[in-house]
């Protein structure tokens, strides 16, 4: 593939107040005067991945990455358990970028994210279509009910002994019911080894769709730091347990507010956690769209994804024949 950009450095950052005692830490890099973008991170709780620097031209463009509530250097953070989440929704993180995007004097910037990350792109520009110039997403979500029921009990057809397992782990009483919801309690126990084992029984299960991915890595969860991970679990938890605080189908329904606005959808058919439907089913209701699908590429990406992505963001990063940057 194409050797992506030199990582960089970051040439400002800072913490924003956000509200309710929110700060969301965020940086920018490449040049003051190119092509704002905004890359908005996985998860939910992920934080920010300084290697996404890497796809974006920094003689072209002018690229933020924050973390969002709760994760990463943003304040305060979810792995403390004095952390209130109820202040944590979609329309709150929706609020934090237009609130980030004005304090850096962006008019309008292309999104770049996947996963959980391009649910929470696509709300955005739905409350904002006329800040969006463009938006690339891999790894194609919109967090329906239907989604998370696939990824949290679904997929466990594909793959009966972790599942178990991660069924096991809740207290006999909730084995059967809302497993999302019945782990977002655990999570939040008063209890700091009743945290723990959840968050452990969380990433397991998130490990194995993974690692059974074609091209897939084991560990991907469960090796990160504790603070991280109790982040991570935690807040992944709450917005799953309250369908990511969209109504059911919300953001295929109103695809319609992204008319005009140039996307392009890459997704890997092998995809176990998010099946290739998801995306399909957006790229039809979104003409402006373009969807490409990668053979060997699971979830975790794959280097003919990462050739998508680099060529998509490269040819966003000059406006087509005819077409005015607004």
């Amino acid at each position: 593939m194409s050797d992506l950009y030199p990582l960089g450095e970051p040439y400002a950052q800072g913490l924003l107040e956000v509200g309710d005692g929110n700060e969301i830490h965020w940086e920018v890099s490449g040049n003051p005067e190119g092509k704002p973008a905004v890359v908005v991170h996985g998860g939910p709780g992920s934080g920010l991945s300084a290697g996404n620097r890497r796809y974006f031209d920094p003689e072209r463009y002018h690229l933020v990455l924050f973390d969002q509530r709760g994760c990463g250097q943003s304040r305060p953070h979810a792995a403390d358990p004095a952390t209130g989440l109820a202040h944590n929704t979609t329309a709150h993180l929706i609020a934090d970028m237009e609130r980030l995007r004005e304090h850096l004097g962006i008019d309008r910037w292309l999104l770049y994210g996947g996963s959980w990350g391009s649910t929470l792109i696509l709300a955005y520009a739905q409350a904002h279509p006329e800040r969006v110039s463009e938006i690339v997403i891999c790894g194609v979500t919109m967090t329906r009910p239907e989604e998370i029921d696939w990824l949290y009990r679904g997929v466990g057809r594909l793959l009966p002994g972790p599942w178990e397992a991660f069924r096991a782990a809740l207290p006999p009483g909730e084995q059967d019911g809302n497993l999302v919801a019945a782990y977002s309690r655990l999570l939040n126990s008063p209890d700091d080894a009743v945290r723990s084992e959840a968050a452990k029984s969380w990433a397991t299960w998130e490990d194995a769709v993974i690692a059974h991915e074609s091209l897939g890595k084991p560990n991907a969860y469960t090796d990160r730091p504790d603070d991280a991970l109790m982040a991570f679990t935690r807040i992944t938890a709450h917005y799953f347990a309250h369908d990511a605080f969209l109504k059911d189908g919300q953001l295929l329904r109103d695809a319609g507010r992204l008319a005009g606005i140039p996307g392009a959808l890459i997704h890997g058919r092998l995809d176990l956690g998010s099946p290739l439907y998801t995306a399909w089913s957006l790229a039809k209701a979104w003409p402006d769209a373009e969807l490409t699908v990668i053979q060997e590429s699971g979830h975790t990406g794959s280097p003919a994804m990462r050739q998508a992505i680099f060529e998509a963001i490269e040819r966003f990063a000059t406006p087509e024949p005819g077409r005015r940057e607004q």
